[in-house]
């Protein structure tokens, strides 16, 4: 079988809180009896988009098992791709990257839009995608990862900053059979639904929890939890092709 973990929206910001959190993952992940195929963390990495920020995630994700990262809307490209990818003439164009493993590809599409909260795959994006499925063998399943749903969650707060045009990213999947699933963050909820025919399996937030609509109070900032404990996901493609979906709350407990 394999085993992809998959955490989001750590938002390391210099500050003790967010890197304990983040901390607690990785050493979870690191500990673990077993290698993983893949580790996965799904953007909103640094909160404010500093270099610093970035220096900070590259020690703190650190792992033995094979990690892909990607941006989302608190990230910046240029200072991400310095930092993150040490690219000396870093540009601003999306952050797109694929990791392929022995059995799978897991391909990774920047859905952030420079100075925006919403989300939107650019045509380059869109063709590199494409290219990516195009050259996979059919036998080969293929996993899908970005920052935005592209589909409403049911809670407002994020809703309104998902990804758009999401039906030109459904029209592309619909001429390639062998992509199995979606993958995202943003949402700080762990969450499961359906786009495009396929799974859409949302991790956790590492640093912070939404509320739910029927869980949230009149407080303006009553959308979050931050006494919530960090968790993450963990998708399992087995032999026969069925993926499942296991979510792990994180308390620094072995």
């Amino acid at each position: 079988m394999i085993v992809i973990a998959h955490l989001s929206d750590v938002h390391l910001d210099g500050g003790p809180r967010a890197a304990e959190r983040t901390r607690a993952v990785m050493d979870y992940l690191n500990a673990l009896p077993h290698d993983l195929d893949a580790v996965l963390v799904s953007g909103d990495i640094a909160d404010t988009g500093k270099p610093s920020e970035y220096e900070e995630a590259r020690a703190l994700l650190a792992s033995r098992h094979p990690t892909v990262i990607c941006p989302g809307n608190h990230d910046e490209r240029v200072a991400y791709r310095r930092v993150m990818l040490g690219e000396e003439q870093p540009s601003e164009l999306p952050v797109d990257q694929v990791l392929r493993g022995e059995r799978f590809v897991l391909a990774v599409c920047d859905s952030s839009v420079p100075g925006e909260d919403h989300g939107f795959l650019t045509e380059q994006t869109l063709t590199w995608l494409d290219g990516v499925l195009a050259d996979t063998p059919h036998e080969v399943p293929v996993l899908v990862a970005f920052h935005h749903p592209p589909v409403p969650l049911h809670t407002p707060y994020v809703d309104g900053i998902r990804q758009f045009g999401e039906e030109r990213l459904a029209e592309l999947a619909g001429r390639h059979p062998h992509l199995r699933a979606f993958l995202c963050g943003h949402a700080h909820t762990a969450a499961a639904t359906t786009f495009a025919g396929r799974p859409l399996l949302v991790a956790p937030g590492v640093v912070s929890t939404l509320r739910l609509p029927w869980e949230t109070a009149t407080e303006p900032d009553h959308h979050v939890h931050l006494d919530e404990p960090p968790a993450v996901a963990f998708h399992v493609l087995g032999d026969d092709g069925r993926l499942t979906t296991h979510y792990r709350v994180v308390t620094g407990r072995r």
